[in-house]
């Protein structure tokens, strides 16, 4: 159990750097929605994650994360309805 529960965080740590990875190297922008989704997605990873090994300060880092994320992603859907 805890080797899914780690593999499930894991990947989600490989998806928040390759988020920023790819931002830094010019291959995603920040406004974009995948750079949102990755984070969000990653962010969701290492939640599930901390089911199995809880520590408060990561999971409120996470729930922030996440959220923040989530927030990226609509706030480009909204933008995206309004242009014509």
């Amino acid at each position: 159990m805890a080797l899914l529960f780690n593999s499930i965080g894991i990947l989600g740590v490989l998806s928040c750097l390759l988020a920023f990875f790819l931002l830094q190297i010019g291959k995603l922008r920040s406004d974009h929605v995948n750079y949102s989704a990755l984070n969000l997605l990653g962010s969701i990873g290492i939640l599930i994650s901390l089911i199995y090994q809880w520590n408060l300060s990561a999971f409120l880092m996470e729930v922030t994360w996440g959220l923040l994320s989530f927030y990226g992603v609509v706030r480009y859907y909204q933008k995206r309805l309004k242009t014509p």
